[in-house]
């Protein structure tokens, strides 16, 4: 999976999880969501997509869930 598509699906996940009015909540869900549903080869992408670049493209519901729960993707 190229890293265009990956970026396209994580910010269509985390624009569902952004409507939840609790942002703690929704932060927590949307990281236990990619664990669940994401296989562990493209949560490693996404994470270095953050870390490397600053996830350029990148939601900010998406990033600050992946670096707040990072220790459910790895």
């Amino acid at each position: 999976m190229n890293n265009d598509n990956l970026v396209r699906m994580v910010n269509q996940i985390g624009a569902f999880f952004e409507t939840m009015p609790d942002r703690t909540e929704a932060l927590e869900e949307l990281a236990m969501h990619l664990k669940k549903f994401w296989d562990p080869r493209m949560r490693k992408a996404l994470l270095e997509l953050i870390e490397g670049n600053g996830g350029d493209g990148i939601s900010d519901v998406v990033r600050r869930a992946a670096l707040e729960h990072r220790s459910l993707l790895v």
